[in-house]
Formats: C-alpha cells, sequence, structure tokens
C-alpha cells in the first residue's frame, strides 16, 4: 500500500493509476495532485439525465457541470485521457430506491446496468485548496490530516421534476484577519464552487452542532478561526436519495475523481468581492463588489455636507451607510420609525424632515419583497395614516405599509412588540431603521435642538431599541443630522464635544450603525439608492441566494425622484408639517429651499 507522503505532487494519471490499483491507504483527496481539479460523481438512469442536468444549471452553486457522459460511456474525454469511471474513484456509494445500500471500490460488476447510465462530473471545493494555500490562509482539515467537514442546511435549492433537496455546504475554518484573501481567492473558481455562501454562525443555515457533520470529519477551529461554508457538490447526492431512483451510484463524499484539469480556469463575477461584518450576534459577514462598496461610499459622502454648519463632520463615521445596506439586505423584516415633534406650539408639531426619507426607504424596500412597517406615536397615527395614503397615490408606495404605535405597559412591552410571545428566538423584524427621529437622553428627557424638552409628545419607542440589543440576529440603523435623533448614542461623546446644546441633548441609544446626514432626509434616500445598488450585485446577489437558483431581476423602479419628492413635501404643508428650524409652511426642509438644495441633492444620489 502507499502512504500519502507526496502524493499531493503526483500528477492525476499517475494518482488514478495507482487508485486503479487499490493500492493506496488515505481515507479522502483533500491535498491530492495539488493545482488540480477534483470531481464529485453522480451516475443514474438515462431517463432522469435530463433533468438532473437542469437540476445542476438551476443550482450551479453547488453543482457545477464539468462534463455529462453519453449512456454507457465510462470515459470523460475532456477531463482526463485516460479515466476509467468504474475504477478510479476511491470509493462509490450504491443507492437503490433512495437508500444508501453499500460502499464499493469499484464498480465494475455493475457494468451491465451502467450501460443505460449516464454519469456527471460536478466540481469539488477540493480544486481550490492549493489557491486558498497560495494566498496564504492555512487549511485546517490538511493540517489535521482528516476530511473536510460537509452539512445539510435549512435553505432549499431550486428543484426541476424529481429533482430536490436543501443545500450541502463544507466549512473550512478561516483566520477572521484572512476572510478578504479568501473569499478573493476562490470567487473566480465557479468550477469549484467559487465565493462562500456564508460566512458566520453555522445556526443561520440550519447546522446545529459543527462537532457532528453530516458527511466528512469534524474540523477543529483554532482561536480566532471563523467558520466559512462553501456550496459542495455533496449536494447531488441528497438529490439522488430524495428522487429515490431504482438504481444511482455517487462517489463516497470526499473521495473524488481527479481530472488532469489545471485549476485555473478564473471566471469573474462583476468584480472584486469584499468581506463586511454586519453583525456579531449572531457573528455574520456579507459580502459585495469592491465597486458596489465604492458607490455606497461615494453616496455617504454626497450626503455628508453640512448646509445648516452644525459639525455634524465631527459625528460621521465611514462605512456606516454600507454595513446599514447590507444588514438590510439580508433582512427579510424591516422596522421603521421616523417622528420628531420639534415644534410644540403648533399642531401637528412634527417637522417634515424624516416622513420623505421613511418612505423612501419603505419604497425600495417593498420593491425588493421585504415585508415593511413603520411604528410612531400614537397621538401622531391618524397623520402618518394620512401621509402614507398619499404616498400610495403618488406612486411612491406600491401598497400601504402597516402603521403601529408603541406602549410601555410592562418591563418586557418591548420584548413582546418585536417577538413573538415575547420569545427571542422568533423575531418579528430582522432589522430597526429610525430616521429623525426624537431620542432619549441621557437624563430621560427628549430634547429638540434648542435645549426644549418635548418628552409629554414622544412615545418611548426607544425602548425597543434597547431591546433589539438583546435580540440575536436583529440590527439597528440611526439616522441623524444633529445627535439627538434616536440611535445617535453611538457618537454621543462627539455630540457632547461639537454640537451646539450637545451636552443636554444628545441621544443616549445606541444604534448598531449611525448614518448621519446634512439632513436627515438624505440619509433615507442614500438608502433607496444604496439598497438598489446592491440588488444590481451579481456577487452579493450570489451570497443573498447562497449560490442556488437563478439571479434575481433587478427591482421595479422605485427610487426617489425629483418628482415624487416634490409631490410629497406639497402634501406635508397641505397636512400641516413645518420645517425643522424655522417652521415655516413652504417648499423647505430644515429652512433649506426645496427647489435648490434638496432636488439638486436628489439628483446627485441618483
Amino acid at each position: 500500500m502507499l502512504l500519502t507522503g507526496g502524493l499531493k505532487s503526483l500528477l492525476p494519471h499517475v494518482l488514478r493509476r495507482i487508485i486503479r490499483c487499490n493500492r493506496l491507504s488515505i481515507s479522502n483527496t483533500s491535498g491530492m495532485a495539488e493545482g488540480y481539479e477534483q470531481a464529485n460523481v453522480v451516475i443514474l438512469h438515462k431517463s432522469l439525465a435530463d433533468d438532473f442536468e437542469k437540476f445542476c444549471h438551476a443550482n450551479d452553486g453547488p453543482l457545477p457541470l464539468l462534463y455529462r457522459s453519453q449512456p454507457g460511456d465510462w470515459k470523460c474525454p475532456s477531463l482526463s485521457s485516460d479515466s476509467e469511471i468504474r475504477t478510479d474513484c476511491l470509493q462509490y456509494r450504491k443507492y437503490e430506491h433512495g437508500a444508501c445500500t453499500g460502499s464499493l471500490k469499484s464498480l465494475e460488476e455493475y457494468s451491465e446496468q451502467l450501460k443505460d447510465m449516464v454519469t456527471f462530473y460536478l466540481g469539488c471545493s477540493f480544486s481550490f485548496e492549493k489557491a486558498v494555500q497560495k494566498a496564504g490562509i492555512p487549511i485546517r482539515n490538511i493540517e489535521q490530516k482528516c476530511n473536510v467537514s460537509m452539512y445539510k442546511t435549512s435553505v432549499p435549492c431550486y428543484s426541476i421534476s424529481l429533482f430536490h433537496c436543501n443545500l450541502v455546504v463544507t466549512m473550512r475554518p478561516i483566520p477572521e484577519s484572512k476572510l478578504g484573501a479568501a473569499v478573493l481567492a476562490t470567487s473566480g473558481l465557479k468550477e469549484a464552487h467559487g465565493a462562500p455562501i456564508h460566512i458566520g454562525d453555522p445556526g443561520l443555515l440550519g447546522i446545529q452542532d459543527l462537532s457532528k457533520p453530516d458527511y466528512g470529519d469534524p474540523v477543529h477551529l483554532h482561536p480566532g478561526d471563523i467558520p466559512v461554508f462553501w456550496a459542495c457538490g455533496v449536494t447531488g447526492v441528497e438529490a439522488i436519495i430524495n428522487c429515490r431512483a431504482p438504481l444511482a451510484f455517487t462517489h463516497s463524499p470526499g473521495h473524488m475523481f481527479i481530472t488532469d484539469l489545471k485549476n485555473d480556469n478564473v471566471r469573474s463575477l462583476g468584480g472584486v468581492p469584499q468581506v463586511h461584518c454586519i453583525s456579531r450576534d449572531p457573528l455574520h459577514f456579507s459580502i459585495v463588489s469592491a465597486e458596489a462598496a465604492q458607490k455606497i461610499k461615494t453616496l455617504e459622502t454626497l450626503i455628508g455636507i453640512d448646509p445648516g454648519e452644525r459639525g455634524i463632520a465631527h459625528l460621521q463615521r465611514q462605512g456606516e451607510l454600507l454595513g446599514a445596506c447590507l444588514a438590510m439586505s439580508h433582512a427579510g423584516s424591516v422596522l421603521i420609525t421616523t417622528g420628531f415633534p420639534t415644534h410644540f406650539t403648533h399642531e401637528p408639531p412634527e417637522e417634515n424632515d424624516g416622513p420623505p426619507g421613511a418612505l423612501a426607504m419603505a419604497a425600495m424596500l417593498q420593491a425588493l419583497e421585504k415585508q415593511v412597517a413603520i411604528v410612531t406615536d400614537q397621538r401622531a397615527m391618524d397623520l402618518n395614516k394620512k401621509i402614507i395614503e398619499e404616498a400610495v397615490q403618488l406612486g411612491i408606495l406600491k401598497k400601504p405599509i402597516p402603521l403601529l404605535s408603541y406602549h410601555r405597559e410592562s418591563a418586557n412591552s418591548a420584548l413582546m412588540f418585536l417577538c413573538e410571545n415575547g420569545n427571542p428566538g422568533r423575531p418579528r423584524f430582522d432589522h430597526l431603521v429610525a430616521i429623525e427621529r426624537a431620542g432619549m437622553a441621557a437624563d430621560g428627557n427628549y430634547y429638540n435642538a434648542r435645549k426644549v424638552n418635548i418628552k409629554h409628545l414622544v412615545d418611548p419607542i426607544d425602548e425597543l431599541f434597547l431591546a433589539a440589543q438583546t435580540i440575536p440576529g436583529v440590527t439597528t440603523t440611526g439616522i441623524g443630522d444633529g445627535g439627538n435623533e434616536l440611535g445617535m448614542g453611538k457618537v454621543k461623546d462627539a455630540v457632547k464635544k461639537h454640537i451646539k446644546n450637545g451636552d443636554v441633548i444628545a441621544c443616549d441609544v445606541e444604534a448598531d450603525f449611525t448614518v448621519v446626514a446634512g439632513v436627515s432626509n438624505w440619509g433615507g434616500y442614500a438608502i433607496a439608492c444604496a439598497l438598489f445598488v446592491l440588488r444590481r450585485c451579481e456577487i452579493h446577489g450570489r451570497y443573498l441566494r447562497r449560490a442556488v437558483g437563478f439571479p434575481r431581476a433587478p427591482p421595479p423602479p422605485a427610487l426617489p425622484s425629483l418628482t415624487k419628492e416634490e409631490k410629497l413635501l406639497k402634501t406635508l404643508v397641505q397636512l400641516g408639517v413645518r420645517s425643522g428650524i424655522t417652521a415655516s409652511l413652504e417648499m423647505e426642509v430644515d429652512g433649506l429651499p426645496f427647489y435648490s438644495t434638496h432636488s439638486l441633492m436628489i439628483e446627485k444620489l441618483l
């Protein structure tokens, strides 16, 4: 028997010859024939072959099709010159009516049945291991001399006829400092599954225990390692099990077919990928193209001008808009709040900065088919209902948004509001956004910019943001322009130091992401534009859909426009909603004229 030493440098045809002679004492082919592609193998009856090929094309992340044979053809000339599929895998599995009925060293005894069967060769993540190592990244399963870990997930693949199953993934522990390099090293290798489909907490894929893989061996994480998951060709095995074919064969997971193809077929998908952390509890990273990230940073720069000369540059933190939008892009349900009753001597006391930005975000979230709701003060319910109705009439919203109010009736009221039956494991919303919403100061009061306490007009919606900090998987964003808005607690020290009256008015409640804009509405417009950019980013879209199914179509037109925002502001004026600084009922927001300031900003963002 030959041992593993030196096998990684052997040429594929030599390795296949050794495997054919049954002279290897290894448990998997990870690290063998470095730099050459390895393949998953699925062999099934010719009557199922066309549908299985369609299933592969519909789920090309886990099932990148390298070659499909003719019935009874045991060779694959485009992958190797001298191969014989009946003997050239280390180990095979036999399936009958969906049940595994044996492990085999050879398929030669089934030659008669194989005459009516078709072989599919599918890409394998072992093929990218050399590229990852070249990037200076350790492959822990090779270090630990074991097979890679493979897990069934709760992510459904796109079904074709009899073929349906959930995605199977491989997991490789990667040091956090090397995540970007790992994604970059694998993203162009589409025939080896490409970039990861998830980085972070395995529970987000429905994986309960990393120490108990469904296939392969447990691989131990080193301190500082992050679990990184790639789509896996063993997904094809699950599809074979579920289709319950009378007879089928596959490779045994980890015992791959080794091809003569060099693993240098790099195909770009929409640019260079970047990795960004969007949550620490649970740990969750997202992927986006460098081009899309730069566009969003440009949006952040545009809205960061300070026409009111308040000193907001001291509050700004780079990358907050991108983080907020990535979190919202992953969310299925978003709760928005707005309302700043700064004009306490008028009825209504609300200012007109906030609602337009809130509706701009809501319109884009609707277009992205996410659940959206707005929570506001009980006393302002009728006003906000009218605003939402007008937004539907103006074509800003495609349908009305649920309008909610929050009351503190007990210590767990916020938890009951945010989660089904108050259970943190079942949140109703994945992300909370506050835009120009009065925020609670350190003394428990709410102040306008002039240091006037308006607590009597404000319901304690801050409690929802405080409660969200205790609910795993719920993230928050605060959008403001003066430091006294909900969510600005993240920059409260800067507010106290640099903003007029900041020592009194600074909001004490933090959000995970703080978007600071010259006018808060601009922050809402920028988020709508950034979400649009993310939907059009192929790299991010693939990551969102876990590399299964087909790319999503661009969203329908839902971006803010000059016409829509002009009509909405006229509606707010008719409803008596005033400009924030001047309290005038004119076409202005925060004392800045719509036609020469806000219209110009909308054009720049678009």
